[in-house]
């Protein structure tokens, strides 16, 4: 890890003296540099000037400017530098606190209740600076440095973009029996991009039905050979809210699928319940013509949008797939705990299978075995990958097929 974070520095914003001087000695045992603030208002004059490889350890209350107003300086500055959001207050803020910040589309990494001993600390000082070193890079890039339409259709042109893939498992984890296609794009100058740095330079650009056609041939070229060759799975592909404006968006997948010679059952399109916020008929109409050619539909972060169950009721949904945020969390904390178990008896009253994203280790696991979960998908199952990787994975790890 030494060699990744020797430029990573850590803002360390809490009114207590004594908890700034505490959590700053044990950023520096972890070998990182350190600076502190008492009060919010000096390190809200020095956000515009962070170093490219930042960390911010936030306290949430506090006098005069508190941690929320803080958040809203960053995100007014389109900052990518990662949160630690810490608090002695009610755990139900924190976690508000926490949502907000995703919802201002900052990188909040990781949340803590005071009081916390150094052996809760570290792990996640030490998993924060480790997952988050990649999306400095990336994010720190800034989407006016990579991103504008030329730049976007050249690498289209020049097939700069690839797809890696998720496996996706039954939940007994012995059967292999989906995967799920995600974006990248290999940068000749930066190296792999993630889609959140160039998805929405692409849809402010007019450019994400492009990217979104380019997936669904690639994924269902890739997912057909596979299915050739004897594996009995389905491919997941992500869309856009603004692929579901053009009403003849059923009709594009579907010629895709026949051109491929695959069967539409096998293709599953996720939608999260942000893009279904838009035009209601425009995407109930286009939608349930997915469905009636056959294409499976699966909501997206289930849970985490304003309006889950009106969504679940009005649109005919293949699948429920957990956020990650619950599944994530749901040893550690009673309500994402409580929240994941209601998913996935919701979703077998509705006749839809349900499926956990965000499983990183063997006790998330059995815990969504014994709720009754169908499937997973996770680090600790499998990371994406490109196609020749998945292979090698299959057979290693000797999973049915």
């Amino acid at each position: 890890m030494q060699n990744k974070v020797t430029r990573t520095k850590v803002f360390i914003v809490d009114d207590d003296a004594q908890m700034v001087e505490l959590l700053g000695f044990m950023v520096s045992r972890a070998g990182l540099e350190w600076e502190g603030f008492t009060s919010a208002a000096p390190f809200i004059e020095i956000i515009h000037n962070l170093p490219l490889h930042s960390l911010v350890i936030l306290d949430l209350h506090m006098p005069g400017f508190d941690g929320i107003e803080v958040m809203r300086h960053l995100a007014a500055l389109y900052a990518s530098t990662p949160l630690i959001l810490i608090s002695g207050g009610d755990r139900n803020v924190l976690r508000a606190a926490e949502k907000l910040g995703h919802a201002h589309n900052l990188h909040v990494m990781a949340t803590l209740s005071k009081p916390f001993k150094a052996s809760e600390f570290f792990p996640i000082l030490q998993n924060v600076i480790n997952t988050s070193y990649q999306a400095l890079s990336r994010n720190a890039l800034n989407r006016h440095m990579i991103g504008d339409y030329e730049s976007i259709m050249q690498a289209i042109e020049q097939d700069e973009f690839e797809l890696h893939y998720q496996p996706q498992v039954t939940i007994n984890g012995r059967r292999l029996v989906g995967m799920e296609a995600l974006l990248r794009w290999n940068h000749p100058k930066f190296g792999l991009i993630y889609p959140d740095t160039f998805i929405p330079v692409a849809e402010n650009n007019g450019l994400i039905d492009e990217l979104t056609q380019w997936v669904l041939r690639a994924a269902t070229r890739s997912a057909s050979q596979l299915i050739s060759d004897g594996y009995n799975l389905n491919v997941s592909v992500n869309i856009s809210a603004a692929n579901i404006s053009a009403l003849t968006f059923p009709e594009q997948i579907r010629n895709m699928l026949d051109e491929h010679d695959m069967e539409p059952s096998r293709l599953m399109v996720e939608v999260t319940e942000s893009a279904l916020m838009g035009e209601v008929v425009t995407s109930l109409d286009i939608l349930t013509r997915m469905r009636l050619k056959g294409i499976r539909l699966s909501i997206d972060d289930f849970g985490t949008g304003y309006s889950s169950l009106q969504q679940l009721h009005r649109i005919p949904f293949s699948e429920l797939k957990i956020d990650r945020a619950f599944v994530s969390n749901m040893l550690k904390d009673k309500e994402a705990r409580s929240i994941v178990k209601i998913c996935i008896m919701l979703s077998h009253e509705l006749g839809l299978s349900s499926i956990a994203e965000g499983v990183e280790d063997s006790e998330t696991l059995k815990m969504l075995t014994d709720m009754g979960c169908d499937m997973a998908q996770g680090f600790y199952i499998a990371s994406p990958m490109p196609m020749d990787s998945l292979l090698d994975w299959v057979n290693q790890s000797n999973i049915e097929h």
